[in-house]
């Protein structure tokens, strides 16, 4: 641990300083790098979505639960690209609302269903 008696004279003080705030609010590149996350869920999404209805159109005699599992990825995958879309709207905006409750709880149901309506057409 240093005290600031550790520290030669022309250093001493110099972090003191703190530099003058600005006037406007500058987001940074915050919403660019949300915005992007929420394109690489839907990306995933879709692949999910894709490899799934691969998968039950390939199968020899697809059961209907198979089917059922198939046409569920489907609803659930558009579910998941409207949220995203309308995230990445709000986005756009320069100083976005919270994300709402609700919405978040919907894009995670959307995930977590992708990955169980998958693993259940392929096993």
């Amino acid at each position: 641990m240093t005290t600031p008696g550790d520290f030669p004279e022309s250093r001493r003080g110099a972090s003191d300083a703190t530099p003058p705030r600005p006037r406007h609010h500058d987001p940074g590149l915050q919403p660019e790098r949300t915005r992007l996350a929420w394109r690489r869920t839907t990306l995933a999404g879709t692949v999910t979505a894709v490899l799934a209805g691969r998968q039950a159109l390939r199968a020899d005699h697809p059961g209907p639960a198979v089917l059922s599992a198939a046409v569920l990825v489907g609803l659930v995958w558009f579910a998941l690209v409207m949220v995203a879309h309308r995230r990445m709207r709000a986005m756009a905006a320069g100083r976005p609302a919270p994300l709402p409750r609700r919405t978040a709880l919907v894009a995670a149901g959307c995930t977590v269903a992708l990955a169980v309506l998958g693993a259940v057409i392929t096993f």
